[in-house]
């Protein structure tokens, strides 16, 4: 039946199948393509929709791609991508298990390499130098970031680094949030600043935009594929094994990148079959969770590119590199000699195009593109937070449960890196990609969000506990909260892999890997293109389980030990 505005005329009912369709024409101008949606989101602002529709512009690319590598036909490809597979792929980190633990299971860090080195992550108290508290002015908020160190952070606020007598949850928040509203919003920007530590004000999106900052971004693409210098010839794909449909298959692709943003651009590049071959330093924390998920599909080496035996080795790796993913603060491969313009003349050298793709917070452009930044750092400059606490009944901002703007950053640069691989086979050249968590929220205004009766239409299956949520409460308090109320209300969502035998269907699949010992769970490849093979080839590793090589991806998953259940 037709709803009625005010004016009582009928309108139509509000259709996430045809959104996702307007946000796709919107973002591509190609229409030719096919993206089934079947759920409307429990998101605000657009997300599962505009998720939706990049996954559709992914496979887009990825069927040119299928095009250049086996020929073209007189039909265009199919793209097909599910609104349920996209709204698994926008909180797949809490959809993962290993062992069948879930990531806020109190049990699973038994399962995992504790890579947590300074426990900025495992200590409740340090974990919460990372969060959104209030300040000295009346309604206003700034968001502290002690990125996985912390201690700078609490330092810098007048708190000891470590508390292991303070382990109550309310007390943490009073400790810190008490020191917070010590400081104005300008005092805590100027502290940051010269501590070069994350952290941001908590902005309204109108407000944001005004910035000079926001001001120059608003104006941008979501992402950028720009040529870098050089005239290498095009390059051919290599030759695909007898009946292969992996249009990645023998593109090698370093990874240099830490949680989630980066990773994500590579397990999709892994999806599609490329060699990825994650490199962390053993220097540097990581999360461990993320890993199961995040690692899917990649081998994982550690070197230390700060010493002459680490750099010689990853030289080695970079002399047959197709892609470069970098995940790190803005300029500090390129400290290292490792940024976009030094591979591109080494890729003139050696007569090979080279792909590089950036991911950062803060965009490429204008007074902040340097700044360190995360998800949640994001969020809440760009006005995504404000806009969840208003959808929550607050008159504060408040955290968005998932790090949604973590995986549409890692989609679009996906994107952008196939469309680098693209440009590199059929004309010749290096290509620069470019994508950020900053691009990716003003993505999400630009849509727009919501109508008002489906926002209330949403708000009436939350569960009473979510709108007891608080601006400080935490990223890992809000996810429990939300992603039971989820599993309760949408039960389908969450089927266990091992009952896909019972016809019963299944957004992850089951995977045994022999690096973890165990089996683990994982959501699914979202975009189903038609003649092409995007399934994952092995399981998930630990950071730092396997040799800096390219020669080991010449072995399958199955003979290192690792199998698909389901």
């Amino acid at each position: 039946m037709a709803n009625q505005n005010q004016s009582g005329s009928n309108i139509a009912p509000y259709s996430p199948v045809l959104e996702t369709s307007r946000i796709f024409s919107t973002l591509c101008d190609e229409s030719e393509r096919l993206v089934t949606m079947r759920f409307i989101s429990p998101f605000l602002s657009r997300e599962t929709e505009t998720l939706a529709a990049l996954k559709g512009i992914e496979g887009s690319v990825a069927a040119a791609l299928a095009d250049v590598r086996f020929g073209s036909s007189e039909q265009p490809r199919s793209v097909q991508v599910s609104l349920e597979s996209a709204t698994a792929f926008a909180c797949q980190a809490y959809m993962a298990k290993i062992d069948g633990l879930s990531k806020l299971d109190p049990n699973v860090k038994s399962k995992l390499k504790d890579t947590d080195l300074l426990a900025a992550q495992s200590n409740g108290y340090r974990r919460m130098s990372a969060n959104l508290y209030k300040t000295k002015t009346p309604n206003e908020y700034y968001h502290i970031h002690g990125s996985l160190e912390a201690t700078t952070t609490l330092n810098m606020i007048g708190l000891e680094g470590h508390r292991p007598d303070l382990t109550d949850y309310e007390d943490v928040i009073k400790v810190i949030e008490g020191q917070v509203q010590k400081y104005t919003i300008s005092e805590l920007e100027q502290m940051n600043k010269e501590r070069r530590q994350a952290g941001v004000p908590a902005l309204k999106y109108e407000d944001f935009i005004q910035t000079p900052h926001g001001k120059l971004n608003v104006q941008e693409p979501a992402w950028k594929v720009d040529k870098l210098s050089g005239n290498t010839p095009a390059t051919p794909f290599p030759a695909n094994r007898p009946g292969s449909k992996k249009i990645l298959e023998g593109v090698k692709v370093l990874e240099m990148c830490r949680i989630i943003a980066g990773p994500t651009v590579t397990r999709i590049l892994a999806e599609y079959g490329a060699d990825v071959l994650k490199i962390t330093s053993p220097n540097l924390s990581d999360v461990p969770f993320f890993q199961v998920d995040g690692n899917m599909g990649k081998r994982a080496a550690d070197l230390d590119l700060k010493t002459e035996a680490g750099r010689k080795e990853f030289e080695k790796l970079l002399e047959d590199v197709d892609v470069v993913v970098d995940g790190y603060r803005p300029g500090a491969l390129e400290k290292l000699g490792y940024g976009p313009e030094a591979l591109a003349s080494l890729a003139e050298k050696r007569g090979k195009g080279i792909v590089y793709v950036n991911e950062n917070c803060f965009g490429y452009e204008g007074e902040w593109a340097g700044r360190a930044g995360w998800q949640q750092i994001a969020d809440c400059v760009t006005g995504v937070a404000w806009a969840q606490g208003k959808f929550m009944g607050l008159s504060t901002p408040a955290v968005p449960p998932f790090p949604i703007s973590d995986y549409g950053t890692g989609c679009m640069g996906a994107i952008a890196a196939l469309s680098g691989l693209y440009h590199r086979a059929t004309k010749g050249g290096s290509y620069h990609g470019k994508a950020s968590l900053m691009h990716y929220d003003l993505l999400l205004f630009a849509m727009g969000q919501y109508p008002e009766d489906v926002q209330e239409q949403l708000r009436s299956v939350q569960t009473p506990e979510f709108f007891k949520l608080r601006h400080c409460d935490s990223v890992d308090r809000i996810s429990s909260t939300v992603l039971k109320g989820m599993q309760v209300r949408f039960p389908h969502l969450y089927v266990d892999a091992g009952l896909a035998e019972e016809g019963r269907q299944s957004l992850t699949e089951k995977w045994f890997s022999k690096a973890y010992g165990t089996d683990i769970e994982v959501v699914k490849p979202v975009a189903v293109v038609q003649g092409v093979d995007n399934q994952f080839v092995r399981a998930s590793r630990p950071n730092g389980t396997d040799r800096a090589t390219w020669e080991d991806f010449h072995v399958l998953g199955e003979g290192e030990g690792d199998a698909r259940k389901c």
